[in-house]
């Protein structure tokens, strides 16, 4: 039986039995060794802001190992670097690269179907166009913050379609480049169409981003043959049982399990509504049971101490302000939540719980308390 399919204590411990294999594998020596040399021969720090819609994986539609690629996720992809923590957080990463002597590169992204307007993105109604708009918006703020000469931070708007997983890189006006419309013949002339694509772009960092087309050639084969082999499935609504609240859910390879919210939004409210909301149409329509549904919480940590800390407030802040919006807006879907707070080593990418609630005291708001004075 599909993970989708099965009572939520199982689904449950499949999920963190993932996040233990993914962080024994980050761990290993080999991975580890795979990682430092990846780097070493491709510099560029690479930044990927993509919609929370679990089909958005980018290390795994580009074939790049994992670690490579800093996530910041959001409902349909929407963010502004006037929200004080996204600017915080972008704007720390890219000192810290550039401190390193690293160019940064930003994919915006925005995802679309080929086949069905409705498999697009709810996040934006599934109106296309308007994506693109709004991705263009973010690369005129990173130009704002980080200069628009790009000779350091370069934002590209990239389009992902999803049916067969092809990447859509956009240059200047109207060129595109579509990867879905190339056979691996012309990957030799992969490096030529890119440099002719994007002539602004430092050499090093086209060098640099072009694995990770080289990667979607593959993945596209790959795709196109589960496809011929009906081992994929196109007409599928949406099937996420979970709520990931929060960063360092990078474990989350399977597509259609999560709905990934990034704690950027000061109206963190509205993808926390949307999330519940298709969860709870999930129950209704019988594409996952309706015995329960998980939030998780997730903070990152660099330091134990005081890192740490802040971190576990951070993520007991994110996992009460979610389910507070459940019981107040969803009461009958609060009743099958179950919850899980944890914060996350990003060293080692070990997922550590620090508090758990089942769906019964999920379902209760919590009794006020008083003071004795």
């Amino acid at each position: 039986m599909p993970i989708h399919g099965k009572p939520i204590e199982e689904r449950i411990a499949w999920l963190f039995e993932l996040a233990e294999r993914h962080g024994a594998e980050f761990r290993s020596p080999e991975a580890s060794l795979a990682r430092r040399r990846y780097l070493a021969e491709h510099p560029t720090a690479i930044v990927v802001m993509k919609c929370m819609d679990g089909r958005v994986n980018i290390p795994v539609v580009t074939n790049t190992p994992v670690g490579i690629l800093m996530p910041l996720r959001n409902l349909g992809g929407r963010f502004d670097l006037g929200w004080p923590h996204l600017g915080e957080v972008l704007t720390h990463h890219v000192l810290q690269m550039v401190g390193m002597g690293r160019r940064v590169l930003i994919l915006v992204t925005y995802h679309f179907s080929k086949g069905s307007r409705e498999r697009g993105c709810a996040g934006f109604h599934y109106d296309t166009a308007a994506a693109i708009r709004h991705t263009h918006e973010i690369k005129r703020q990173i130009e704002h913050i980080f200069g628009a000469a790009h000779g350091t931070v370069y934002p590209l708007i990239v389009g992902l379609e999803t049916d067969e997983d092809a990447l859509i890189v956009h240059g200047a006006g109207e060129a595109r480049l579509d990867l879905a419309a190339l056979g691996e013949a012309e990957r030799p002339q992969l490096a030529e169409r890119l440099a002719a694509l994007l002539p602004d772009m430092p050499a090093q960092m086209r060098a640099d981003l072009l694995p990770l087309l080289e990667g979607n050639l593959a993945r596209i084969a790959t795709v196109r043959a589960q496809i011929a082999r009906h081992e994929r499935q196109l007409d599928f609504d949406h099937r996420e049982w979970m709520i990931c609240l929060g960063r360092g859910f990078d474990f989350l390879h399977t597509p259609n399990v999560a709905l990934i919210i990034g704690p950027y939004s000061p109206k963190l409210d509205e993808p926390v509504r949307t999330a519940a909301s298709i969860i709870e149409a999930n129950m209704a329509a019988g594409r996952i049971p309706d015995d329960g549904f998980l939030l998780l919480s997730s903070a990152p940590y660099d330091e134990i101490g005081v890192d740490r800390a802040r971190a576990e407030l951070k993520s007991r802040f994110l996992s009460g302000f979610a389910a507070e919006v459940i019981r107040a807006e969803f009461p009958t879907l609060a009743g099958k939540m179950t919850m899980r707070t944890a914060v996350l080593d990003w060293r080692s990418r070990q997922l550590e719980v620090i508090g758990a609630e089942d769906a019964a005291q999920c379902a209760v708001p919590p009794a006020p308390t008083f003071s004795a004075s």
